[in-house]
């Protein structure tokens, strides 16, 4: 593994890459609470075929983390990422995982001519989401926990005993063998620099996605834009079917927005499928995309 800083659209990202910058690019975007460095596991099964780029995202780890929550808008968000594929040389496969699903599937929405595949594990399109969310069923229950992120102190609640609670958060009701001690204090240390959780709390809080109250179903969503939420490059959905955060409700109807789209399931695993069985997701990932030896 080899790690630099870029600036993007004036701002400073730090990246992680596995592999030779010969080979095609696979940007893999991490979700939330994790950083760049999540990808460890899986990058090595996949850097003999892919040069492997894992960014710290906006807020996270060594990357810039500005105040506030306008700042964290998915427009913003995707836009970062964007620059990050300019600047790799794209268009490029993305890889998008937890919050980095969102981002991955707003470049695929949004900016598609950067996109050549989109592969997703465990992670959710808005649509299918948030009718899910606003259902007030499984999902929306599943999903309370949002709310709480959201509200104006999590920063300090969640920082407070060294972490104790977002460690919680972390290991709620999945397998978590793969977090070592030593893991968990690599990422004690990216949670802690200055005003990073903070800025992974502002993806929550500038998030639209409205929740509902468990038995509460919402009725007065804005109408979504389906037109404009289609990813028209080839999909691949990897799912750990034991989550207990994203439910399968969450992906019912991807097929709507998603028209070339394949569905792998890994059992025995959930949320965390990119650690618990890193080399079934490498596998699932190289039956489904052609070979190449070289850039395109």
């Amino acid at each position: 593994m080899q790690s630099e800083t870029v600036i993007l659209n004036g701002h400073s990202f730090f990246l992680r890459r596995w592999g030779d910058p010969e080979l095609p690019v696979l940007l893999m975007l991490h979700g939330f609470p994790e950083y760049g460095g999540a990808w460890a596991d899986l990058a090595p099964h996949l850097s003999h075929r892919f040069h492997c780029v894992a960014p710290d995202q906006r807020g996270y780890g060594q990357s810039w983390a500005p105040e506030g929550t306008a700042p964290y808008a998915a427009s913003n968000l995707v836009a970062d990422m964007a620059a990050l594929i300019d600047h790799l040389g794209g268009p490029v496969d993305v890889l998008g995982h937890d919050w980095g699903a969102a981002v991955a599937y707003g470049l695929a929405m949004f900016q598609p001519e950067r996109v050549r595949r989109l592969i997703i594990a465990n992670g959710v399109h808005p649509a299918p989401f948030q009718r899910a969310l606003a259902a007030g069923g499984a999902q929306s229950e599943a999903s309370q926990y949002i709310l709480a992120l959201r509200e104006p102190d999590a920063p300090e609640r969640f920082a407070a005993e060294n972490f104790s609670r977002l460690e919680r958060f972390f290991r709620h009701g999945m397998g978590t063998d793969w977090l070592t001690e030593n893991r968990l204090a690599d990422y004690r240390t990216e949670w802690a620099r200055p005003g990073r959780l903070a800025g992974m709390l502002g993806w929550y809080r500038a998030s639209p996605l409205k929740v509902a109250l468990p038995g509460e179903p919402l009725t007065d969503l804005p109408a979504l834009p389906l037109d404009r939420l289609q990813v028209r490059c080839p999909h691949l959905l990897i799912w750990g079917p034991e989550d207990r955060a994203l439910l399968p409700e969450a992906t019912e109807g991807l097929e709507e927005f998603a028209f070339d789209l394949t569905r792998v399931t890994i059992p025995g695993t959930d949320h965390w499928l990119i650690h618990q069985a890193p080399e079934a997701v490498a596998a699932a990932m190289l039956d489904w995309i052609p070979e190449e030896r070289t850039r395109p």
